[in-house]
């Protein structure tokens, strides 16, 4: 369809169970009713009113009948997209939880043995329950498509946050490889090594953890082509040392290499599409000695990560356990980064900084937010669920400077964990913020407020919100 009328697409929203007759009447009631009413203008008006998502619009105009539900969680957005599979953000139709949707994808599910591998990935992840790994919930085999549904993890890819930040200072990269470490060790001691360790399948958190997604790959290739496709970097590995499949030295390679490229911000292998360059065992000798990319890292940090990348896997540490051993000793003497200037830099930035917890569930605002106040030199720290603070402040931990929860999207829910928060021994000293829209001036009288305890009502200037903030902080 060329050109979109409003009423066309509202009954197209209608029709794809999007919106409900009664939020059309408002939107109605707002703009008016009939052909008389500008598309965009009605477009933008269900997106303000958060009735639509930019994604689902975009799929509604392109005429899609289908891909907005699986069971009973609506998708909201596509949030990545690999080989096999497509992730997106969905909530749940009744109860509103989010989670992350993992799709394969219709080529693949055409083929019987990638839907039974695609499943059988599905049913051991659902076995494995653990901080530092991405919980899988449910496994789902339809005639007309696979999927998993998962935790979903407010954040981003080390992967992606390793192309903006460049490398970590030893402290902050030792934690994220503690995080991974953990992970793999309990699913080793469950029979369970993950056989596709990489960058983009450490999920950090926008709390800092580190969770591991896609285990269970171990038995998924059983032929040169889909081993190509999935673990190549892998087959190389176990053809060059002659180790099996699932041997658990693989796994603590490749975190090797991933905790060299967060100290150093160079990939340890040649990155590289070229097949036979990847299968070559040339490719993985030729690592650059890290002590020549960084040489003034402390030098327990240089020995696990040397350990960790032997090439003989007699060599290496030999179960996750070890190698965790040897990270928390580092971590525990919280090493100085030397006298590299710019890792000393980098080292001393998180103490200049302000962190400021935001609780929001709209991805949209929430971004926006966060980008400002990263622009006005706060480190932001984000969640969907307002009881989510109660649990991350406690005597010793203090996550955050400052907490802001924002009503827009959350309701009712925001104002209880607002005042929640005021009372909860662990968070009563520390400074919050409502934010109320527009439309939830009324609730002003129902907030408790003191002095370190404050209501901003939107719209609001940044200035007179980060003023706010300076005023709160203050008087703790």
């Amino acid at each position: 369809m060329s050109e979109w009328t409003s009423e066309q697409i509202a009954q197209a929203a209608l029709d794809r169970d999007l919106v409900t007759q009664r939020q059309l009447s408002d939107v109605w009631n707002e703009l008016g009713t009939g052909h008389d009413v500008d598309p965009e203008q009605f477009k933008q008006c269900l997106l303000r009113r958060e009735l639509l998502t930019n994604y689902q619009l975009e799929k509604l105009l392109k005429g899609d009948r289908g891909g907005y539900y699986y069971g009973d969680y609506k998708v909201l957005y596509l949030v990545g997209r690999g080989t096999f599979a497509r992730v997106y953000r969905a909530t749940h139709r009744h109860t509103g939880q989010m989670r992350a949707i993992k799709v394969l994808r219709s080529q693949f599910f055409k083929e019987k043995k990638d839907r039974d591998n695609f499943m059988r990935e599905g049913e051991m992840g659902k076995a494995l329950r653990h901080p530092n790994i991405v919980s899988l919930l449910e496994a789902v085999e339809l005639p007309h498509c696979c999927y998993l549904v998962m935790e979903f993890i407010e954040g981003q890819n080390l992967r992606e946050f390793l192309k903006r930040r460049g490398h970590f200072d030893p402290i902050e990269a030792t934690r994220i490889a503690i995080d991974i470490c953990r992970g793999l060790d309990y699913a080793f001691q469950r029979g369970v090594t993950h056989r596709d360790l990489k960058s983009s399948n450490v999920l950090v958190s926008s709390l800092g953890q580190a969770k591991l997604v896609d285990f269970g790959l171990a038995g998924f290739d059983e032929d040169e082509k889909s081993e190509n496709a999935r673990t190549i970097d892998y087959a190389a590995l176990e053809r060059a040392t002659g180790v099996r499949k699932d041997d658990t030295r693989s796994d603590i390679f490749f975190l090797g290499c991933i905790y060299y490229q967060m100290l150093c911000g160079r990939t340890a292998l040649e990155e590289t599409r070229d097949r036979s360059v990847r299968l070559s065992r040339t490719r993985l000798e030729s690592i650059v000695p890290i002590t020549e990319l960084k040489p003034y890292l402390p030098a327990e940090i240089v020995a696990v990560v040397n350990k960790a990348i032997k090439l003989d896997p007699e060599s290496r540490h030999q179960t996750p356990s070890e190698m965790l051993g040897e990270l928390l000793a580092i971590a525990s003497h919280a090493p100085a980064p030397g006298r590299n200037g710019e890792d000393q830099k980098a080292s001393a930035a998180p103490a200049k900084q302000r962190t400021l917890l935001i609780i929001e569930q709209n991805p949209q605002l929430l971004e926006n937010l966060r980008s400002q106040f990263k622009h006005k030199g706060y480190r932001v720290l984000a969640s969907a669920d307002p009881q989510r603070p109660a649990g991350l402040f406690t005597d010793t931990n203090r996550p955050a400077d400052c907490v802001l929860f924002s009503a827009s999207s959350l309701g009712e829910e925001s104002l209880e964990a607002f005042n929640a928060f005021a009372e909860l021994p662990q968070t009563k000293s520390v400074p919050a913020v409502l934010l109320l829209g527009p439309k939830q001036q009324g609730w002003t009288s129902r907030a408790k407020t003191d002095d370190i305890r404050a209501i901003a009502t939107a719209p609001i200037k940044m200035k007179e919100l980060l003023a706010l903030f300076d005023k709160l902080s203050g008087s703790t």
